[in-house]
C-alpha cells in the first residue's frame, strides 16, 4: 500500500515538474520570439491592476489594419514619452517620420512627427492615418531639450549623419557654453516656430509665415520650412505677398490624407505625464486614444492595468531612455534672458487669446496648459521689449553662423525686385536640383546651369564635378547612401536601449 502511494506521489511529482518545465519553456521561447520579433507579446496583465512591462515588437504584422495615430509635437523629446506609453499598452512599436521617408512604409500604428517644423518631414506620405494627438510641453523646457537633441546628434544636417549618432540620444546634457551659443542665434526664431507649430495643427494645416503669422502662399510656405537653405532676407514676407488682406487661405494637402484631419483629437501634456499627481490620468488619455480603435482588440492590455503601465514606465523607468534619464546638468541650468522670456510670454499670449474663445475640449485643454506655461515664466511682460518683425529678421546678422555649412548670415537685397521673387546667380549656385523651388526659381536655376554648361569645355566640366565631389566629401555628403541595413540597425538599437532588463522573463 505504501509502495502504491509512493508511486502515485512520484507520478504526480513528475507530471508537475514536466508541466512547470513546459510553462517555463513556452514563456522563455515566447520572450525569445518577441525579442527576435517573430511573434507578438503584450505587456502582461497580472490581474488586480498589476502588470509586467515587455518591450514592443519591431516588425508589426502586415495583415492587420490599424487605426493609426500621428503623434505630433515641437521637437523636444516629449513625443517619446507618449509613444512608449502606447507601445507598452499594445506591444506594438512606433515609427519615426524620417524612417518612413528613408526606409519605406511599414504598418506601425503610431507615427512620431516634428512636421511641419523644419526638423520634420512628411515621410509617411501614402500611409493612411486616422487621427492626430498633439503633445504640448512648456516652451522653455521644449527649447532646452530641442537643443539637447541637436547636440546629441552632433547638429547633424542629414538623416544618415543623425543616424550615426543615434546611440548618443538622451545620455547626458550638453556643456552650457554650447547651449548659449545656439540660444543666442536661434532662440527668437524657434520661439516663433513653437507657436507657429501649434497654429498649424489647430488651424488644420493653414499656411502661415512663422515670423508675422500672416497667411502666405504655398511657394513661400515650403521655403520657410527650410531655414538652413534660405537666408531670412530671401524669406521676407514682402517678396511673396504684396497685400496680406487679399491672400486666399492655403492648406497643407497632408491634412486631407488624415481621416479626422489635422485638428488634434487630444492634447497631451509632457509635464503632467511625468509627475505622480497627474501622470496616471494623462496616461489614461493616451490609452483612450487607441482603446477600441480598429485593429487593437487583440493587442490592447486590460484597462485595469493602464495605471500600472504608467508606473512601470515613469516610476520604474522601463523601456527606452527619455529626456528624464539624462545625466549631468539639470534642465533648469539652461536659462534665458528677459528679452527671450518676454518673447515667449507674448507668443503664448497670442495663442491663448486666439484659442480662448473656442468651446471644444481640445482648445480648452490647450489654453489651460499654455496659461500654466505662461505663468511659469515668472516675468512681468514688457510690450516695448517685444521683437518687431524687422528685428526678428535681422538680429542674427551680428552673429556668426551656428550650424555646420550654414549659409552666411547676410542681406541679399539686390536679389529681388518689387513684387517679383527672383534670385541672383550667387544664390542660385548655392541651390541643388533636389531643393524645393518655385516655378520661376526652377526656370532660372535650369537656365543658369544650361548657360554655364554651354560656356565651358568638357574638361572644365569634369574639373568642376571633381571640385563639387570633394566639397561634398568635406561636408560629409554621401552621394549614394545605402539605407538597406538601417531597419536591422534600428531594430537592434531598440533592444539595446531597453533598460532594467532584470525580471524580463518573469523569474
Amino acid at each position: 500500500m505504501a509502495m502504491i502511494f509512493f508511486r502515485r506521489s512520484m507520478i504526480k511529482l513528475i507530471i508537475l515538474i514536466l508541466t512547470l518545465a513546459a510553462i517555463i519553456s513556452l514563456r522563455y521561447n515566447g520572450e525569445f520570439d518577441r525579442l527576435t520579433n517573430s511573434s507578438r507579446e503584450l505587456s502582461i496583465d497580472l490581474g488586480g491592476g498589476q502588470c509586467k512591462w515587455t518591450a514592443p515588437i519591431y516588425d508589426v504584422p502586415t495583415d492587420t489594419k490599424f487605426f493609426k495615430t500621428l503623434i505630433a509635437g515641437f521637437p523636444s523629446g516629449d513625443k517619446r514619452l507618449t509613444f512608449v506609453q502606447m507601445e507598452a499598452l499594445t506591444g506594438l512599436s512606433t515609427r519615426d517620420e524620417w524612417d518612413f521617408e528613408f526606409l519605406g512604409a511599414t504598418n506601425q500604428p503610431f507615427v512620431k512627427a516634428n512636421y511641419p517644423h523644419h526638423e520634420g518631414i512628411w515621410g509617411w506620405e501614402g500611409v493612411q492615418l486616422g487621427q492626430v494627438a498633439m503633445i504640448v510641453r512648456n516652451i522653455k523646457r521644449s527649447l532646452v531639450e530641442y537643443h539637447d537633441i541637436l547636440w546629441d546628434i552632433g547638429y547633424a544636417q542629414t538623416f544618415d549623419q543623425a543616424f550615426e549618432n543615434i546611440e548618443n540620444l538622451y545620455q547626458e546634457r550638453p556643456p552650457l557654453e554650447d547651449f548659449l551659443k545656439w540660444r543666442d542665434i536661434r532662440i527668437f526664431d524657434e520661439i516663433h516656430w513653437y507657436s507657429w507649430f501649434i497654429d498649424y495643427y489647430m488651424e488644420e494645416g493653414l499656411m502661415r509665415d512663422m515670423f508675422n503669422h500672416e497667411q502666405t502662399t504655398p511657394e513661400h510656405w515650403r521655403k520657410i520650412m527650410l531655414p538652413n537653405h534660405f537666408t531670412k532676407e530671401e524669406l521676407r514676407y514682402k517678396w511673396y505677398i504684396s497685400d496680406p488682406t487679399i491672400v486666399s487661405p492655403n492648406y497643407d494637402p497632408m491634412c486631407a490624407t488624415i481621416e479626422k484631419g489635422c485638428y488634434p483629437v487630444s492634447i497631451i501634456s509632457a509635464e503632467k505625464l511625468v509627475v505622480p499627481e497627474t501622470g496616471p490620468a494623462e496616461g489614461r488619455k493616451i490609452a483612450e486614444l487607441i482603446n477600441g480603435k480598429e485593429g487593437f482588440d487583440d493587442y490592447m492590455i486590460d484597462e485595469k492595468a493602464w495605471d500600472c503601465i504608467w508606473n512601470e514606465l515613469i516610476i520604474n523607468k522601463r523601456g527606452l531612455k527619455t529626456f528624464i534619464d539624462r545625466d549631468g546638468l539639470r534642465e533648469e541650468s539652461y536659462d534665458f534672458s528677459f528679452e527671450m522670456f518676454n518673447e515667449m510670454w507674448y507668443e503664448l499670449d497670442r495663442l491663448i487669446t486666439k484659442y480662448g474663445g473656442k468651446d471644444d475640449q481640445v482648445a480648452k485643454d490647450l489654453v489651460e496648459l499654455l496659461e500654466e506655461h505662461q505663468d511659469s515664466l515668472g516675468i512681468t511682460p514688457a510690450p516695448f521689449v517685444r521683437m518687431s518683425y524687422e528685428e526678428l529678421m535681422t538680429y542674427h546678422l551680428e552673429l556668426k553662423p551656428f550650424f555646420p555649412h550654414q549659409k552666411p548670415l547676410s542681406h541679399h537685397t539686390d536679389a529681388y525686385f518689387p513684387h517679383q521673387v527672383a534670385f541672383n546667380s550667387t544664390f542660385l549656385r548655392n541651390l541643388k536640383v533636389t531643393d524645393i523651388l518655385g516655378p520661376k526659381t526652377r526656370a532660372m536655376y535650369e537656365k543658369m546651369n544650361k548657360n554655364e554648361d554651354e560656356g565651358v569645355s568638357s574638361d572644365e566640366n569634369r574639373k568642376r564635378d571633381v571640385v563639387v565631389s570633394e566639397e561634398h566629401r568635406k561636408m560629409g555628403v554621401k552621394e549614394k547612401f545605402d539605407f538597406s541595413k538601417f531597419d536591422e540597425v534600428l531594430k537592434q538599437h531598440r533592444l539595446d536601449q531597453i533598460k532594467n532588463m532584470k525580471d524580463l522573463f518573469g523569474f
